[in-house]
């Protein structure tokens, strides 16, 4: 079996960040579709007419942005998912129960998605400004100025605008890929098909990308409204919920293909830098 590591609280945040890097560009198209609302445009013509309107680093407006959330919620609830996971028996002795996991994962979810929220804000707007007019555009150089002049224009508490609906999201996303990210990865060794190694690490990635883009979508939508709305555009979050339902039940889930196509690639790479971080630099048991 070789010795056995555990990741350290850090790893899930530097990993995703390196993720974020590769898939920004999948990310910026989701919003862009989201934001419509009447669909217009597929990801494809989307990215044409970015790329076409504003060239090709278009494409990585908001980077900074998006390296700011990971570096808030994604390093906070991978934290405290394996740093709790450790201390609540998942070593030697045996992995935590499943339903255990998705308590755990929901918990670190809340945290790392209240946490998460500022740079998340300032991420979507950064990501929408090169669709709106010259004159309406908010212009952040990057994702500290963005949150300053957030706070001094629209005050702090602008910061945690669409807070609730990206916690809830955090929950969910945070369930279906860490905790059935672990199950599923479980399952595979205890066949004879599996090891623990990159195959193994990529097949339960892809897996738990797929449940968590479904679990999410709709949530995800309301939060991107939420979060792009101009101060006074909507009442509170029902009225977002109805302005959306307008759509149809298909509005809901509204830019599904690009944001799994953005979220298995970008949980795939988390997942095995995630691996090799903790194969490579781990603690020993």
């Amino acid at each position: 079996m070789g010795e056995q590591r555990v990741a350290k609280w850090y790893f899930g945040g530097l990993s995703s960040c390196g993720a974020a890097c590769c898939t920004h560009p999948l990310d910026l198209l989701k919003v862009h579709l989201q934001t419509q609302q009447v669909s217009t445009m597929g990801g494809g013509q989307m990215a044409v007419h970015i790329v076409r309107s504003q060239g090709l680093l278009a494409l990585y407006n908001g980077l900074s942005a998006s390296l700011l959330r990971q570096l808030t919620y994604s390093t906070t609830r991978f934290g405290i998912y394996e740093v709790a996971k450790q201390q609540l028996g998942d070593t030697s002795s045996g992995p935590l129960p499943f339903h255990k996991r998705v308590l755990l994962a929901g918990f670190a979810g809340a945290c790392g998605g209240f946490v998460g929220t500022p740079g998340d804000m300032v991420n979507v707007r950064m990501q929408n400004d090169i669709k709106l007019p010259p004159k309406e555009r908010r212009n952040y150089k990057h994702a500290l100025d963005g949150l300053i002049r957030v706070t001094k224009e629209e005050g702090v508490s602008r910061l945690f605008r669409g807070a609730s609906t990206a916690t809830f999201r955090a929950v969910l996303m945070t369930i279906g890929q860490l905790s059935f990210y672990d199950q599923i990865k479980s399952l595979l060794i205890s066949t004879p098909y599996f090891n623990d190694n990159l195959t193994c690490h990529f097949t339960s990635s892809l897996a738990a990308g797929a449940i968590a883009t479904t679990m999410t979508q709709p949530v995800d939508v309301i939060k991107t409204r939420a979060m792009n709305a101009s101060p006074g555009e909507f009442r509170n979050l029902w009225h977002i919920i109805t302005y959306t339902a307008r759509l149809g039940p298909l509005g809901f889930f509204k830019g599904y293909v690009p944001a799994f196509v953005r979220l298995g690639p970008h949980t795939i790479l988390t997942f095995i830098l995630f691996e090799q971080l903790r194969k490579n630099f781990g603690v020993l048991k």
